[in-house]
């Protein structure tokens, strides 16, 4: 079932807030990695302006991602990034 703009934006809130410590390099929290297993990525990718994907380091985020056991596809274009 799709989620609201309003459901979605809630959902990327707590996401955010849950791993505020990885933008500076923290390893994620557990809380973080089961935000980062649930999250709806149809309501992350749409956010991915070029602007905020120049301040992502793609390969250290999909570390993350896939240390917090979610998969991420090979050339998968979410917003303005493409995963190599």
């Amino acid at each position: 079932m799709a989620q609201s703009a309003a459901q979605c934006k809630k959902e990327r809130r707590i996401l955010v807030n849950a791993c505020k410590g990885v933008i500076t390099r923290k390893p994620p929290t557990p809380y973080c990695c089961q935000r980062l297993r649930v999250t709806q990525i149809n309501c992350v990718c749409p956010v991915i302006t070029p602007q905020l994907a120049a301040l992502i380091d793609v390969n250290y985020a999909i570390k993350v991602i896939q240390g917090c056991g979610r998969q991420v596809p090979r050339h998968f274009k979410c917003g303005s990034i493409t995963t190599p």
